[in-house]
């Protein structure tokens, strides 16, 4: 692993453990040359992804890309940075395991609309106006009435319970 400081290639492992999430394992490292320290951490990758973007360019799949977008969503929301971690976990193995190589970018956007609609409401609704593209005040007003429903606590709990 290169140091990402000297760029020095020859980092050596100093611990190895299990990530909170037992999803990941997390490597924390040492450079010889600067003495530098930082932490890696290593996932199980079922395939190589590839999103098909809406203008037909393939892309790879950046998880980092995923996680940013819904951290964004999330900004200033009651919800910690593990839990983000497991949401983008989640979606990345049911896109591993729907057995295709390529994927719409439109099918990553409607599992994070499904995951935010029952996780947090502000978040769904950030995430919506760039991912449904509003371009009016109109489409904003529509949208927000369809998803009025969900603003009801006994509607929003059910929802959550289903998931659990």
């Amino acid at each position: 692993m290169k140091c990402p400081f000297c760029g020095c290639d020859d980092t050596q492992v100093k611990d190895s453990r299990n990530a909170d999430d037992n999803t990941s394992i997390r490597r924390r490292r040492e450079c010889p040359e600067c003495g530098s320290r930082f932490t890696t951490y290593e996932r199980v990758q079922l395939r190589d992804l590839t999103v098909v973007k809406k203008n037909g360019e393939k892309v790879p799949f950046d998880r980092d890309k995923l996680a940013r977008s819904i951290s964004l969503a999330l900004r200033k929301r009651p919800v910690d940075e593990e839990r983000v971690e497991k949401i983008v976990n989640s979606i990345q193995r049911r896109l591993e395991l729907s057995g295709e190589g390529e994927i719409q970018s439109r099918a990553i956007g409607e599992y994070v609309m499904e995951t935010l609609a029952h996780l947090d409401h502000i978040a769904y609704i950030r995430f919506a106006s760039v991912y449904k593209d509003f371009r009016e005040v109109k489409d904003f007003e529509d949208f927000v009435e369809t998803i009025d429903h969900l603003a009801k606590p006994e509607v929003f709990d059910s929802a959550l319970n289903e998931k659990n």
